[in-house]
């Protein structure tokens, strides 16, 4: 039990974690509305919700000097009213010594108004002129305050997001009385961080987002915000980086093989590893010996042989007499994984089984009786390997394909099925190795970046979408010479919907034309009919499969020579390069075409030039971070981490690098942090919701 007092960041934080409190005399239901709007209940949460935009209020001038359309803020004394009459509204008539102004009100009682506005006094009013028979008048002012009190309206105005019946004015004061609550913060960046940049403190930073002095201090790019945004990132990065540290004094196992197996993989392959195999490989062995359990990550191009990799990693495990599991995301791709690995561990005399969520209770008892009395070395499946009745000897080591299809707390249920298990985790999707770091800093790197001999590149070509009968004729010639074709339609929405008519369009004429070897594949499908679907394209009972995006990973069909995209100006790069990767897997010869719908926009072209002149995923992985920036990448961050609050994607990314290597080297410099440096970086870990990274250090 530990009853060391507070430390300073304790009691700091807890004022940021301290619950938010509703404004007085508002609805019941505010504090829920509010919770929901900002994403939480505390006074943290209200203060990190960034506005969208601000009004600004600072046109204060007499009557006479407004335009139409100017947001003003008038000083003028309540000259008479003009109560409502049938469809007219409640009119009050407003003087300075320069003109006249009419405040107009479709809704509010007589009496209310009366009160609101008394004759012979003044008032200050804020909102937007407009022109009605000539007069200059202000439809249901924004704001009506009594000078006389000290009162006035904000000069600028910060709007935030809203859900309905939460007014804006509401959260506003919300807001700004949990930011009236918060001291000072000690600095946990850099100073030549912040003087490089000319950036305020964090709390100044804070003050000046919720109560601007102009429009532009609310802006993603300002200089409140842009610190902010730097902040969110670092605390990431500091967790990710002492999760690392953590991992490496956690007790483990090493494990060290005799070669037996290796040996014998490595001997019943037509050809050697390529470099970065071999690379790979020692990297992978040199983890796994280790009393700590591995967390790498094997980032490989479509094609780079991933599977090898992993396959040795396996037969390092079953020669220290530990068993293995690999997760996939699907059905399919765990039986097509058991195919690729199965001649692989045949070879090396190592016992492998599927297990998915198709199996029959009998067949799946069987499979887990053998796995839980060890004579099962290895097993492939889904999330049908998490269920509590799967029960392993001794599990060694966890391989986890595409991992952003599984949360972190999937992994930790895997893991938590053997005694520190290592963890291999493979990604066929490159990002550049800098966001990479950044993005998996909590995992050890390693990169396939060759591609095995033998690979022939796929021959890319790009046509506009009146060519598409050549293409048609290109297939039926493949078809003779029994290849195999994808036709690929596009998905314009997240719902595929929408998109259906032009996949089922697109099968019938194709169909009209070849006859019953198209199938067709979508998300609309039940997996069983989208599984018996791909059987039969991989049997060669048909030629040509159309399908939308579904058939993008991992899909291996060493027949398939032909890949069309359609309207491919509407997919990404990288989205691109996956589909391309689905062809040419076999001895023969790959194409794939990029049919593209005029006219073309100047990015749309850039992206399929880029895809026609490179096969290297790691290159184009470099093209599209330089075309659009690491937003994108930023914005679908791995599961398992809290989402972004202040960093908007598109404004931040670039700062991602930064943020990376201030992290890096505070965390070498004081992995506890117990320093005073370290104490305000525990604080920024509890503000920005990593505070078990801050307990990792704190138990050293």
């Amino acid at each position: 039990m530990n009853d060391a007092p507070p430390s300073a960041a304790d009691r700091l934080a807890g004022l940021f974690l301290a619950p938010a409190r509703a404004p007085k005399g508002a609805r019941k239901d505010t504090a829920d509305l509010i919770a929901k709007v900002a994403g939480g209940r505390l006074v943290r949460d209200l203060v990190f919700l960034p506005p969208n935009s601000a009004i600004d209020r600072r046109l204060r001038v007499p009557i006479a000097e407004t335009n139409d359309g100017d947001i003003a803020t008038i000083e003028a004394e309540v000259d008479g009213h003009m109560p409502a009459y049938k469809n007219l509204p409640h009119r009050i008539r407003l003087r300075d010594e320069t003109g006249f102004l009419t405040v107009a009100y479709f809704r509010g009682a007589k009496e209310m108004l009366e009160r609101m506005w008394p004759l012979g006094q003044t008032r200050l009013v804020s909102g937007k002129i407009g022109f009605h028979d000539g007069m200059r008048q202000m439809l249901h002012p924004d704001h009506v305050v009594d000078p006389e009190k000290g009162e006035a309206p904000p000069a600028v105005e910060p709007v935030y997001p809203l859900t309905q019946n939460l007014p804006g004015r509401t959260l506003a004061r919300a807001i700004l009385a949990a930011l009236d609550t918060l001291p000072e913060t000690p600095e946990w960046l850099e100073a030549t961080t912040v003087k490089a940049h000319d950036w305020p403190d964090f709390r100044t930073a804070l003050e000046h987002m919720h109560r601007p002095t102009s429009p532009e201090d609310v802006l993603a790019e300002s200089a409140f915000r842009t610190r902010l945004a730097y902040d969110e990132l670092f605390a990431r990065q500091c967790a990710l980086r002492l999760r690392r540290v953590h991992r490496r004094k956690e007790p483990g196992r090493a494990v060290l093989g005799d070669e037996r197996f290796t040996k014998l993989m490595l001997a019943s392959l037509p050809y050697a590893p390529t470099g970065a195999q071999s690379r790979s490989v020692g990297e992978i062995y040199a983890d796994m010996a280790e009393p700590a359990p591995m967390l790498r990550l094997l980032q490989g191009d479509v094609g780079s042989g991933k599977t090898l990799v992993a396959a040795l990693a396996m037969a390092r495990a079953a020669e220290a007499g530990l068993q293995s599991a690999m997760m996939a995301p699907t059905d399919l791709l765990a039986r097509q994984h058991g195919a690729t690995l199965q001649p692989l561990l045949d070879a090396a005399g190592i016992s492998m089984v599927v297990l998915t969520g198709r199996d029959k209770a009998k067949e799946r008892r069987y499979i887990l009786d053998r796995l839980a009395s060890g004579e099962l070395a290895v097993i492939v499946g889904t999330h049908a390997l998490f269920q509590d009745d799967v029960i392993f000897g001794d599990l060694g080591l966890i391989v986890i394909d595409e991992q952003h299809r599984f949360g972190v707390s999937d992994r930790m249920r895997m893991v938590a099925k053997g005694f520190a298990p290592h963890v291999l985790v493979m990604s066929a999707t490159p990002i550049p190795r800098t966001l990479a770091l950044s993005i998996h800093g909590d995992m050890d790197l390693s990169v396939l970046d060759e591609k095995p001999p033998g690979r022939q590149p796929i021959r890319t070509a790009t046509m506009p979408t009146s060519r598409m009968e050549e293409v048609i004729e290109a297939i039926g010639d493949a078809a003779k010479r029994g290849e195999r074709a994808y036709w690929v339609c596009p998905l314009i929405e997240e719902s595929e919907a929408i998109d259906l008519p032009a996949v089922i369009d697109r099968h019938a004429e194709l169909q009209a034309r070849f006859g019953k070897g198209v199938e067709i594949v979508h998300g609309q499908m039940s997996p069983t009919a989208r599984e018996a679907a791909m059987d039969r394209f991989r049997g060669g009972e048909s030629f040509l499969m159309v399908a939308t995006t579904v058939i993008e990973v991992g899909v291996n069909v060493t027949e398939a020579t032909i890949m069309v995209i359609e309207h491919a100006e509407r997919f990404g790069l990288a989205q691109l390069h996956q589909l391309r990767g689905r062809v040419g897997r076999g001895d023969k010869q790959g194409s794939c075409v990029l049919l593209w719908k005029p006219p073309l926009g100047e990015s749309a072209k850039a992206r399929l030039d880029a895809v026609r002149r490179n096969d290297d995923g790691f290159a184009i992985a470099e093209i599209d971070f330089r075309m659009r920036g690491a937003g994108d990448m930023l914005g679908t961050q791995q599961s398992g981490l809290p989402p972004f609050r202040l960093v908007s994607p598109e404004a931040h990314a670039g700062m991602l690098g930064a943020a990376d290597k201030e992290a890096r080297l505070a965390i070498e410099r004081d992995s506890e942090l117990k320093g005073e440096r370290g104490q305000a970086i525990r604080l920024a870990l509890a503000l920005f919701g990593y505070a078990e990274a801050a307990e990792l250090a704190r138990s050293g």
